[in-house]
């Protein structure tokens, strides 16, 4: 007999993945992951246009798969519900399901609240609300290094384990026959559509105060030292001098007021980052001089940096590189000596929101390979340029502010670097709003580009045919 293959399908709405800067998409990968895991044996989770050609039909590929084996993770949110495609999805497998004689096949993720599941008219709302289902609403906005977020996910996946056909036991004589067991999830993992969502677990808390006596301990580093994966280490006010290297998942949070917790270093980083995940949150870090070292250096996974107040007199402020893709947001990044951001070497990230200003050379360089997403920043008062972009960097910037850049222009775009640039206002420089020479590029839509010396545009003879524009208010 031919081994079983065991699978799922990841049903899902694109939007709500990108709007929760893929989190969705990491769901799916820490299921698969956990899954194998858990069983010892390899599990794929197709996710729609990632595993499955857009060429290929959805219902050819099920009819060929689906059987005891296969499972439908649908993630239920309002676009869900208007899908045609996820609709389908959930429809198809329903009846699959049923001439199957399962009820166990498929998994729905209630990931926000979605209005509509109590539509009688709706079919498929009303499928859905009729089964017992995942309720993820109460962890959407958890970190990852909440622990309580990783035994959730260890739990639906110990439910699809348990779904799995096992062989059958030899029968044993008995006297009396035994009802057969209805094949099912266990209540402790799955609520039905009537309970309320789980309480989050709080995590493992440590406490670090540089008074001796008043916490567990007197230095960060001897924290992240001692803590297990999962913990939250509160930070007391103080002057910590020290180099901070971040190689679990740990929160770093600061209790108390942001200027008055201070972790300072020279002759090296003030925070290595290599892990998968992590969150570093109101804290002050000063990169004091000596060599040549960022005061953030992100090298790997995702770390989730908020409302801290960095800079740096050695190199950049901030480094993100090795396909790094960590969220910055309301932080304050200024006064670097050789750059605010620096992004390359296939960095990715999602900066929102902070405060980018008073960096030597840019405030943001983005450089070979990187990728990252700007929104709703601002980017101002640069020694010379607000955002460059060169040797086939690239990004998108959306909803930002980049004013004042002292002596050069607020973009500057080169040697194959191209950016997409929507509804940024771009105002007050020296030079041009937009500066693009030596192959450089890009999408421009909707921007203000109004208030600067010498114009909005600046493009040579070779960037013009890579340059594309719609909807831009100039002089």
């Amino acid at each position: 007999m031919a081994k079983e293959k065991f699978a799922a399908f990841f049903s899902y709405v694109h939007q709500d993945d990108e709007h929760d800067g893929g989190r969705l998409t990491k769901i799916r990968e820490w299921f698969e992951g956990e899954i194998s895991a858990q069983t010892g044996k390899k599990f794929e989770i197709f996710q729609d246009r990632e595993d499955i050609k857009w060429g290929n039909a959805w219902e050819e590929r099920i009819n060929g798969a689906l059987d005891g084996s296969t499972f439908l993770i649908a993630v239920i949110t309002p676009r869900f519900l208007r899908s045609a495609y996820c609709r389908k999805e959930f429809q198809r497998f329903a009846k699959r399901e049923k001439e199957l004689g399962r009820n166990d096949l498929i998994l729905p993720l209630l990931y926000m609240d979605t209005q509509g599941l109590d539509d009688p008219d709706d079919e498929v709302a009303v499928a859905i609300s009729s089964r017992q289902y995942a309720d993820w609403r109460h962890l959407r906005f958890e970190p990852w290094t909440n622990p309580d977020v990783r035994k959730r996910l260890s739990e639906l996946s110990k439910m699809v384990c348990d779904a799995m056909p096992k062989p059958k036991p030899k029968a044993k004589k008995s006297s009396k026959p035994k009802q057969e067991k209805e094949n099912h999830v266990s209540e402790q993992i799955i609520e039905t559509s009537s309970r309320k969502p789980a309480v989050s677990v709080e995590p493992l808390t440590l406490i670090v105060d540089p008074m001796p006596r008043r916490g567990d301990f007197t230095t960060i580093s001897e924290s992240i030292q001692s803590a297990e994966p999962g913990t939250r280490i509160l930070i007391r006010p103080g002057l910590y001098k020290e180099a901070l290297v971040l190689d679990k998942a740990l929160e770093l949070i600061g209790d108390g007021e942001r200027d008055e917790i201070v972790v300072e270093t020279t002759d090296s980083d003030v925070l290595l980052f290599k892990t998968e995940f992590g969150r570093v949150s109101n804290l002050t870090l000063r990169q004091a001089g000596g060599g040549e070292f960022f005061a953030v250096d992100i090298s790997q996974g995702r770390l989730e940096l908020e409302d801290c107040d960095i800079t740096s007199q050695s190199l950049a402020c901030v480094a993100i590189y090795d396909d790094a893709d960590p969220r910055l947001r309301r932080n304050r990044i200024h006064d670097g000596k050789q750059g605010g951001v620096f992004i390359y070497e296939n960095g990715k990230g999602t900066l929102e929101d902070n405060d980018i200003w008073g960096n030597a050379f840019a405030n943001v360089t983005i450089g070979e390979g990187g990728n990252p997403i700007l929104r709703r920043n601002r980017i101002h008062d640069g020694k010379q340029v607000g955002v460059l972009v060169y040797d086939n960097g690239k990004g998108t910037l959306e909803d930002n502010e980049i004013w004042g850049n002292i002596s050069n222009s607020g973009v500057v775009i080169r040697t194959g670097g191209t950016l997409t640039l929507r509804r940024n206002t771009i105002t007050k420089h020296k030079y041009n709003a937009i500066w693009i020479y030596n192959n450089g590029g890009g999408i421009f839509e909707n921007n203000d580009l109004r208030g600067n010396k010498r114009g909005p545009f600046k493009i040579d003879n070779s960037s013009k045919e890579n340059v594309t524009m719609s909807g831009n208010i100039e002089e």
